[in-house]
């Protein structure tokens, strides 16, 4: 009777390991970066305290971001792709989101930000009314 309950036993825990092995979910990276997601960024910002961003290492507001952008496209200089990323001290907010976001749609630029390593897109979407 013990040895058929050691052999239960071994079974079942088998069976749990395999299970558990075949069980977890895997993880591509081809799978989970999206496909319009550029080798390289134009315009690299950094999300900076007060809403504020680190261009260049000046920070600007939201206006004075939207002007300089604006200079670098009548300057002719490349400016069709931003990448957002987390400042030395502050994370990226709502608030840079929503902001960016805004300055993309007006200029009419793709805009990107990264979080914890992956690089996603902003897509602004008008209201429809």
């Amino acid at each position: 009777m013990t040895f058929s309950l050691v052999l239960r036993s071994t079974l079942v825990l088998g069976l749990l390991a395999l299970l558990c092995a075949c069980g977890g979910r895997t993880r591509s990276d081809v799978a989970t970066t999206p496909a319009n997601v550029p080798a390289s960024f134009d315009v690299t910002l950094l999300a900076d305290e007060d809403g504020q961003f680190d261009f260049d290492g000046a920070p600007l507001t939201a206006e004075d971001l939207k002007s300089a952008l604006r200079y670098r496209k009548e300057e002719s200089l490349p400016v069709d792709t931003v990448l957002l990323k987390r400042g030395e001290k502050e994370k990226i907010k709502d608030e840079h989101l929503g902001a960016l976001a805004r300055i993309a749609y007006e200029l009419g630029i793709n805009a990107f930000f990264e979080d914890d390593g992956e690089i996603s897109e902003l897509r602004v979407q008008a209201k429809s009314q």
